[in-house]
């Protein structure tokens, strides 16, 4: 049979093409000579069918393999289970001929070495290389990326570009994205301006690359100017501007963007609405959270962990605790991260017990605890004063466990220290810690010095915080608040004219409610709601309920921390209770209000909502940068501790 009779079997025949090939090298009915000029054919027949072993046999019998058949059996041997042996065996045939150095060859042994981790096998063959070209460089790049060596997978981007590597959507997609994974701006940009120059930045992935480059910069403003050029935007793109927003503490424009695409008519996939959720989540939108898993099948967030413990998250941080449980109890698919939000979120709403016993289950169902899981438990402890079972949990950690404690560990060890008033007992924790202490945990024994009046030791952690923090107004401020506390009015404006000086500016108090599908927000003394009057009278009626019930404003927290608040009358114009005020007027009697603060909830503020539930017969959640609050009946859920 002459080899164009075969050709022409084989090409007319495609659906059984490589049972054809099988049968040909089995039966040997080729002569070499056939078997040379048929062997492209015959391999890549046998390679796409995942016949490798065959693939390879047939590419021993070869007299002369050429570039392209050894470009074939290297990639056949890439995909055995254990490729190295065979691929040896190729590269050492390979350097007898002349084929070796063709740049098609190398590239595949290149892919070869790195998908079995051996990168610098990898990196010295792409050294052989005279002349590089786009796909060799882009091999090498995604060996890197793979094996998670991100700032090399940079460099050697960096080092094609300088060459004068000419990027198709490909490479441009595969660097941007190893630039987006190591925040490598500069490389990124770069790359970008290559490919507006190639013309291919008007390709959806690539844009779309670089959307994720500048998302994960946090260049915000860059991202949106790619998104609003790009022509034809998918799922994906919109995915990745309303996570953008989300996870760069821009919720409003997150779920803003959100309802744009789906005016757009784009159908949300999983990462949009995870980034919506995480924007409910930020603004204590709980109404707005419900619509927003509308637009996905229930049965994805039972059975996708992340969509899960995005809604887990939402539920819990917006104080719907029960609505969380539900979730957590109906997901058919439940790894570490799904317990984990599940103990934290139960931990910030006052849940311990719960949370606790469900470390038995995990346990029981085998899962194994990580360090986030202790963070849920500790921080369950530091907000309901379990001192004995924080220390408990925090000494396990390392005996029972084996998990070395992050710095976040003696960060919430040493707020439920500070909390419980053993000030001295947590600084020397923080003396005692092995990596330098940060201003999250400084500021959390800060914290306690405030709540129990200790100037002198938070004299000296303020002097660490300005160190780690001299722009950042609220050091200052509790530090003012405790002077004025101790009625040290000379110091506590001493210090005020000290942060004027150094041009530190107050971050502004403001609270926000969600009414109607729109965030309606609040500052302290506010007056430019279209209900403002409704309000202040409002608030004026609580007032006088309140002092029938022995309600005396709490002076002594009017000073540093609010500016230009020196007078009785200007507690009751805070901004949470403006937000509360406002939630009584437009909404049923008996409903749940939820208040979201960007700062702490001052101790007037927590007394006058006490008696405001009281009165009302309403539950009040609020929100602060803390912790949560729950109101009934004259009381709040955090006993008082926070």
């Amino acid at each position: 049979m002459s080899a164009d009779a075969i050709r022409r079997l084989l090409v007319g025949s495609t659906n059984r093409l490589p049972p054809l090939a099988v049968k040909l090298l089995h039966a040997r009915l080729l002569r070499l000579d056939l078997l040379a000029a048929l062997s492209p054919l015959l391999l890549r027949a046998l390679s796409s069918s995942a016949l490798h072993l065959h693939a390879l046999r047939l590419h021993s019998l070869l007299p002369t393999p050429s570039h392209l058949t050894f470009s074939i059996a290297f990639k056949s041997a890439s995909r055995l289970p254990h490729p190295l042996r065979a691929g040896e065996q190729l590269h050492a045939r390979s350097l007898k001929l002349p084929s070796h150095t063709n740049p098609h060859v190398l590239t595949s042994l290149l892919n070869l070495y790195s998908k079995c981790g051996l990168l610098p096998h990898a990196q010295r063959v792409f050294d052989e290389m005279p002349h590089p070209n786009t796909v060799s460089w882009t091999a090498l790049i995604t060996a890197y990326m793979d094996a998670g060596e991100l700032k090399e997978a940079v460099r050697v981007a960096r080092n094609a570009f300088a060459d004068g590597m000419r990027p198709d959507s490909f490479t441009a997609v595969r660097v941007l994205t190893a630039c987006a994974r190591a925040a490598d701006l500069a490389t990124g940009e770069m790359v970008w301006r290559a490919a507006e120059q190639e013309g291919i930045a008007r390709s959806v992935f690539v844009a779309t690359a670089a959307v994720d480059l500048y998302v994960k910069c946090g260049e915000m403003a860059k991202a949106r100017q790619v998104f609003d050029k790009m022509q034809d935007k998918d799922a994906v793109a919109w995915g990745a501007m309303v996570g953008g927003y989300a996870s760069n503490g821009h919720p409003r424009e997150a779920l803003e963007l959100f309802l744009a695409m789906q005016a757009q008519g784009v159908r949300p996939d999983c990462y949009a609405v995870v980034g919506a959720l995480s924007a409910c989540t930020r603004l204590g939108a709980l109404d707005m959270g419900r619509q927003t898993i509308t637009k996905l099948d229930w049965d994805q967030f039972l059975d996708n962990p992340v969509l899960g413990t995005a809604l887990i998250d939402m539920y819990a941080k917006c104080g719907s605790t029960a609505e969380a449980w539900v979730v957590f109890q109906q997901m058919r698919k439940k790894d570490i991260i799904v317990w984990n939000a599940m103990i934290l979120g139960l931990g910030m709403t006052g849940h311990e017990k719960i949370a606790f016993a469900l470390i038995g289950q995990m346990e029981k169902s085998a899962m194994i605890l990580n360090d986030n899981t202790f963070i849920g438990l500790l921080c369950s402890c530091t907000h309901t004063g379990l001192i004995q079972d924080g220390r408990r949990y925090f000494n396990n950690m390392t005996k029972l466990y084996h998990i070395s404690p992050r710095i976040e560990h003696y960060g919430c060890m040493v707020d439920l220290l500070s909390r419980a008033g053993l000030l001295q007992e947590a600084h020397q924790l923080i003396v005692g810690m092995p990596m330098q202490a940060n201003a999250v945990i400084w500021g959390a024994l800060l914290g306690g010095c405030k709540i129990h009046r200790n100037p002198e030791l938070a004299e000296h952690v303020l002097k660490q915080l300005i160190r780690l923090e001299p722009s950042n107004s609220g050091n200052y401020i509790m530090l003012s608040n405790i002077y004025s506390n101790r009625g040290r009015w000379e110091d506590a404006a001493k210090l005020r004219l000290d942060m004027k000086a150094k041009g530190v500016e107050k971050v502004p108090a403001y609270s926000w409610v969600e009414f109607d599908g729109k965030i309606h927000e609040f500052r302290v003394g506010d007056k430019t709601h279209p209900l403002s009057d409704q309000i202040y009278e409002k608030l004026d009626e609580l007032g006088l309920e309140m002092k029938t019930m022995g309600y005396e404003p709490t002076t002594e927290v009017v000073m540093f921390d609010v500016e230009d608040e020196e007078k009785e009358h200007t507690l009751v114009h805070h901004s949470e209770k403006l937000a509360i005020a406002f939630n009584l007027l437009v909404t049923e009697p008996g409903g749940t209000i939820r208040v979201t603060k960007n700062l702490r909830v001052c101790s007037d503020c927590h007394t006058a909502i006490k008696l405001i539930s009281r009165i009302t017969h309403r539950e009040i959640i609020v929100r602060d940068n803390n912790r949560f609050h729950c109101f009934r009946y004259g009381s709040c859920s955090c006993n008082d501790y926070w």
